[in-house]
């Protein structure tokens, strides 16, 4: 019997690649690079800073300027951490549907704090979930299994008995390592090259309704 729901957070239960990309986009504005589009950067957006600035500038941890381009960027999206991020379509009335059930639910995500707990806050969710789980949480993020034993403790059940919903390989590894059922949100940044159907989630799921199937 599923007692709580964990979601990841971007690309599974808020849209926030429109904000993000306005950060990536301001920053190459500032090094002279002309924006780049809507479709190349949603499927990066679950990728976080290592990914989007892959994405704009092709630069990785091992190059010099990455840390002070990593700073660049996160600082301009926490100036812009909410002007279009929006929870994605169903979620709002799906969330509605488990709290009337008496589901708990709750996030982890690698998302740092610093952004999780404010955009939460100003979309009116942090004080619903039963927990917030970011990256910098536990001290290994997803794919390893901690943040999500750390959530199911938090939430005050047995992992077995939680559900996780990502969008991203590392979600449904960081799942089947602890041992809780995971769902494939397949509205959320997937890559052409992403074979969520080998990732070992129990279903692949098309819109936040289904998520009702597997608690009822």
């Amino acid at each position: 019997m599923i007692k709580a729901v964990l979601f990841d957070l971007d690309g599974t239960l808020i849209d926030t690649a429109p904000d993000l990309g306005h950060a990536l986009n301001l920053q190459r504005g500032h090094h002279g690079l002309a924006p780049l589009t809507d479709e190349l950067i949603r499927p990066q957006a679950s990728h976080g800073a290592r990914g989007l600035l892959a994405l704009g500038f092709d630069i990785g941890p091992d190059d010099a300027q990455f840390g002070p381009m990593r700073e660049e960027f996160l600082q301009l999206y926490a100036d812009n951490i909410c002007r279009h991020s929006r929870p994605f379509d169903g979620v709002l009335d799906m969330l509605t549907q488990l709290e009337n059930r008496g589901i708990a639910w709750g996030v982890v995500t690698n998302k740092p704090a610093r952004f999780t707990e404010p955009l939460l806050s100003i979309l009116d969710l942090a004080d619903r979930a039963a927990c917030i789980v970011s990256g910098d949480t536990c001290p290994q993020p997803k794919p390893h299994p901690g943040p999500l034993l750390y959530a199911a403790g938090e939430a005050g059940h047995k992992p077995e008995h939680c559900l996780y919903i990502g969008d991203a390989a590392r979600d449904i590894e960081a799942a089947v390592a602890a041992c809780m059922p995971a769902l494939v949100a397949m509205w959320g940044y997937l890559d052409e090259a992403d074979q969520p159907q080998n990732w070992g989630a129990k279903a692949l799921i098309d819109t936040p309704m289904q998520i009702l199937d597997f608690v009822t």
